[in-house]
């Protein structure tokens, strides 16, 4: 679907590895997908045409042709950003059900808008799946659903699905033994800003007050509790508030207003865990940073996780933990910073210092007085944590 391609034309082949398996009439291999008649992927898009509905807005042509059709308002300029979800990286399926995996696909591409100050212009989406993950058998299948979350998300923060592609992920591995197919999402967001406004992760200045938006800690700490009982989830298929893992909460509104102020700046979402992030505001500021770490606003489920003795710290998974998805953002001393902006705390928890020499990049002020390199322990892929 490149604009999720028109449904009545084909997409390049698969390549498939040889293997036993039913075979066409014109003798290639039928790697076990839907036949055409039955569904297949036609019948797929037309059903995700169906359900993003019809273009309107700054979306002038939508799913159905090779491209969709932008017409962004005057004055703007437009940001880009994707986010890979991955099946036994990002989410299981057997902790996570697929509503949930649907929202958080197209959440942390919108928190990426939302650390530049954007609104959302339009989604492609971009899918691989087993067959099996389409067929609804004598309900909604596993893709559906999946549609179900990120549509309701797509639909209150007025984001159009403008496109992308769908394919069968490979059932058997290249010596042509079978393998467990596992699905994959790809998520690029389209938003504006007014020329000049974007919100960068350079700007920050010595003297800054570094602010985040909420609690932190709450999304590890959910996931905790996800690994713990994974039914006890499996009935969450709604947003809602309270489940900062299952349904984070992208902070657009609270963003729009603050890029408004023209006196914000840096910023940065958090997305990798507190020290990392303003490890990167930091690196691409040129500066360091202190924090205040009885500042540091605590999500009750990470207070929760420590006194049931799950960790050691609920200050370690505010600081390390990622996926919290709020915002980091640095401001002079002198701007007027109110406590709370479109529903959502703002809290004071450091501040921006010069570069010298070989002082660490960022220093922890402890409750007990002593000060502590704080190194950059959150997320990170090929780094083994």
């Amino acid at each position: 679907m490149p604009a999720m391609k028109n449904a009545s034309r084909s997409k390049s082949k698969p390549v498939s590895p040889a293997a036993p398996g039913p075979r066409s009439k014109a003798g290639g291999r039928v790697s076990g997908r839907v036949p055409q008649s039955e569904g297949g992927e036609r019948s797929l898009i037309a059903a995700i045409r169906s359900r993003a509905g019809s273009a309107r807005g700054s979306l002038r042509v939508g799913i159905g042709d090779d491209c969709a059709v932008l017409r962004p308002p005057a004055g703007s300029e437009i940001v880009v950003t994707t986010d890979l979800s991955l099946e036994q990286v990002h989410f299981r399926r057997d902790w996570h059900a697929p509503e949930v995996v649907g929202h958080r696909c197209l959440a942390r591409g919108l928190s990426d808008l939302a650390a530049m100050g954007a609104r959302p212009l339009a989604a492609f989406l971009s899918v691989a799946v087993p067959a099996e993950l389409t067929t609804r058998g004598n309900g909604k299948s596993w893709l559906d659903r999946f549609l179900d979350g990120l549509l309701a998300l797509a639909g209150e923060v007025k984001v159009a699905l403008a496109g992308g592609d769908t394919a069968q992920s490979p059932e058997f591995d290249a010596r042509g033994a079978r393998q467990a197919g596992l699905a994959a999402a790809d998520i690029v967001l389209l938003g504006t800003v007014k020329q000049g406004h974007a919100l960068r992760r350079s700007g920050a200045k010595a003297g800054d007050v570094i602010y985040v938006t909420g609690e932190l800690g709450g999304s590890a700490a959910e996931l905790l509790a996800v690994g713990r009982d994974p039914g006890r989830f499996a009935e969450m298929t709604r947003a809602s508030s309270g489940h900062p893992h299952l349904f984070p909460v992208p902070r657009l509104a609270a963003a729009q207003r603050l890029v408004s102020t023209r006196r914000i700046h840096a910023g940065i979402d958090l997305s990798d865990g507190l020290s990392t992030d303003l490890a990167h505001i930091c690196e691409e500021s040129g500066v360091a940073a202190e924090l205040d770490a009885a500042a540091i606003p605590i999500h009750p489920l990470a207070a929760q996780a420590e006194e049931d003795g799950w960790v050691p710290s609920a200050l370690a998974l505010a600081l390390h933990g990622g996926e919290d998805y709020e915002l980091l953002f640095t401001a002079p001393k002198w701007t007027a910073i109110p406590r709370r902006i479109a529903g959502v705390n703002l809290h004071p928890i450091g501040q921006i210092m010069a570069r010298k020499g070989r002082r660490p990049r960022i220093m922890l002020h402890e409750r007990d007085g002593h000060s502590t390199a704080l190194e950059a322990a959150g997320w990170e892929h090929f780094s083994g944590r």
